[in-house]
Order: C-alpha cells, then sequence, then structure tokens
C-alpha cells in the first residue's frame, strides 16, 4: 500500500526557516518523480516543487524559486522541503505528492498527484 507521511511543519516567524519530512512507505521515493503541493485557506492547491525520479533533477514554482529546495535521501526513502525566507504568503498546508500514474516529464499539475495527510506550515509574527 501507498502512503506518504508528512511531518516537520509549524508557525514560523516571517523570514524564518522549516524542514518538512516526507516519509514513503510501499514504494521506492528514488524510482517515482516527486512533488510538494500546497493549498492555502479558501484557494486552490498550487505545486511547489518537484524531483525527477531519474537524474534528480529539481524544479521550483516561481514563487518559492532561491527559497525552497526539494531534495530526498534513498536510503531512509524519505523526501524533503528545505524552505527558507519564509513569507506569510507561504501559509498553507504542504502535501507530499506522488503522481497517479508516471508521466513523460515532471507534472505541476496538483490533480496529476496523490496526496499524503499534509502539515501544516504557519508564517505570521
Amino acid at each position: 500500500e501507498v502512503k506518504l507521511v508528512e511531518s516537520g511543519g509549524g508557525m514560523v516567524q516571517p523570514g524564518g526557516s522549516l524542514r518538512l519530512s516526507c516519509a514513503a512507505y510501499g514504494f521506492t521515493v528514488s524510482n517515482s518523480d516527486m512533488s510538494w503541493v500546497r493549498q492555502a485557506p479558501g484557494k486552490g492547491p498550487e505545486w511547489v516543487s518537484g524531483i525527477e525520479a531519474a537524474g534528480g533533477r529539481t524544479y521550483y514554482a516561481d514563487s518559492v524559486k532561491g527559497r525552497f529546495t526539494i531534495s530526498r535521501d534513498n536510503a531512509k526513502n524519505t523526501l524533503y522541503l528545505q524552505m527558507n525566507s519564509l513569507k506569510p504568503e507561504d501559509t498553507a498546508l504542504y502535501y507530499c505528492a506522488r503522481p497517479w500514474v508516471p508521466t513523460s516529464g515532471l507534472s505541476r499539475v496538483p490533480k496529476d498527484y496523490y496526496w499524503g495527510q499534509g502539515t501544516q506550515v504557519t508564517v505570521s509574527s
């Protein structure tokens, strides 16, 4: 059974940092494209970042480029999202995501992914 378990969320002041983790079960993270998706209150889901299975190339939404870093630890079968210079507009539920089916190229469409249960990130002074 495929399962994604996120952790690491919390409340932080603007300019602060958090590192989100996603433990994967039932499949191998390094063999799958993986992404992070977020959803702010009252808004639709937004694709944030992704990492390709082959080669580990990374991609970022313009809104987080230069501040967030996606990575994976193959030995721990875990995906990470390091978030620096956090802003109030980064406040959202953050979901680890795996494609429902393999796609040609990493998808930036949230509905193309199976999401975990999410972890809350709140950026506020």
